[in-house]
């Protein structure tokens, strides 16, 4: 393509978005809304995954250690517990390093536990663990807690299996409905640009008739599409970007415990996604609409 024909093409869809005012904003009104709302989508997936993330960084085994084990059976549980094939971390807790934590946690009030120092301590030596999959941290339990020198296991039973099954449905839903309204967002913007074409349906015949070639044709319906698919596409991601920040902030001063993806990661994801989309959804409604006219 010349430097000439694609200023001419450029220019050609210019004036076509301009001649036709409110179908051309009808089609950037569709992109951006079909955009906006599955940007939306996306960002509250992230969300999700991330929160989802957090609490699966949460979840770990708590092994009590017999108090009756001897030496051996205690050298013997942590070798099993190190060697798991299914154990991301293995700290161990001493009954005095729990002790401090519990004087930690309850701050002012952490005179309430003093003179359980020593032999007085009424706590247990005890294991944390984390599983490489923490949806198998069930079935590790299972294993664990018949190792030599378990007194009792701890993991959150009847909590964690139907989170875990909470947050699996949650994206999974997610991902499907994204799908969902990426192919209504085609269908639409599509259906849009082949009314734009079909009001200049006779305008194509008449070039066409004059030995116009299809491309030479349909190029300046390909930059009407881009351009309109564009402009469609930056509109959602402005309002995403600054409805987001008010969001963080909101969250940050109420709801400070709950992370959040931060906006400078989701502004640089939906340049990536929506940006593209729009362009390629605008690009392919305008070549779709287009080629039945070019059939004369």
């Amino acid at each position: 393509m010349h430097i000439r024909s694609l200023f001419y093409f450029i220019g050609e869809a210019l004036k076509s978005i301009a001649r036709n005012g409110w179908m051309s904003v009808a089609s950037i009104a569709v992109v951006a809304i079909t955009l906006l709302i599955l940007g939306s989508f996306m960002v509250l997936n992230y969300n999700v995954t991330l929160i989802t993330e957090d609490v699966k960084e949460q979840v770990q085994i708590v092994l009590y250690v017999d108090e009756e084990a001897s030496g051996e059976d205690r050298l013997k549980l942590q070798q099993k517990l190190v060697g798991h094939p299914q154990m991301e971390e293995v700290r161990f807790v001493s009954r005095d390093e729990a002790l401090e934590r519990l004087k930690r946690q309850l701050g002012d009030r952490s005179y309430l536990v003093e003179g359980y120092e020593g032999e007085d301590n009424p706590l247990r030596d005890s294991y944390e663990l984390r599983t490489k999959i923490p949806e198998d941290i069930a079935i590790v339990a299972g294993e664990i807690k018949e190792y030599p020198g378990v007194d009792y296991v701890d993991y959150g039973s009847g909590v964690v299996e139907p989170l875990f099954q909470f947050t699996g449905v949650v994206r999974w839903m997610g991902l499907i409905f994204m799908a969902g309204l990426a192919v209504t967002a085609v269908f639409l913007i599509a259906h849009t640009i082949r009314l734009t074409v079909y009001i200049r349906r006779k305008e194509i015949m008449i070039m066409k008739y004059v030995g116009a070639t299809d491309w030479f044709i349909r190029w300046p319906f390909v930059f009407e599409g881009l351009i309109l698919g564009f402009i469609g596409a930056v509109i959602p991601i402005i309002i995403i970007y600054y409805g987001y920040n008010t969001a963080v902030a909101w969250a940050q001063t109420n709801i400070y415990f709950v992370s959040l993806v931060s906006p400078e990661d989701i502004i640089e994801e939906m340049v990536k996604v929506l940006l593209p989309l729009g362009v390629i959804l605008g690009v392919l409604g305008s070549s779709i609409s287009v080629r039945r006219f070019l059939k004369v």
